[in-house]
């Protein structure tokens, strides 16, 4: 079990406006986020220029990381983005 986590980018890059990720140490990926390494979207977000912060956390693994990107509907599960999300469903 891990860290499920979504970043919202403060402009969209391309198509793009968040990304979905899993990781066992959150603060060591966010790290490799803030400087550049890791995902290739985020690697291209940092030469951009674009800012971003995280939006949201929640415990699950892999599998539930891969359900989630299949969705392709970031947008839903941010609070950023979406301000009716309940504290009841940003925990789930």
């Amino acid at each position: 079990m891990g860290t499920i986590y979504l970043i919202h980018f403060t402009q969209p890059y391309k198509h793009a406006r968040h990304y979905l990720g899993w990781a066992s140490n959150l603060s060591s990926r966010l790290q490799h986020h803030r400087q550049g390494n890791g995902a290739r979207l985020m690697q291209v977000i940092r030469q951009a220029g674009i800012s971003w912060s995280l939006a949201r956390t929640w415990a699950g693994d892999r599998k539930e990381e891969r359900r989630l990107k299949n969705w392709h509907n970031a947008p839903e599960l941010c609070p950023i983005c979406n301000p009716k999300i309940t504290h009841y469903e940003l925990n789930r």
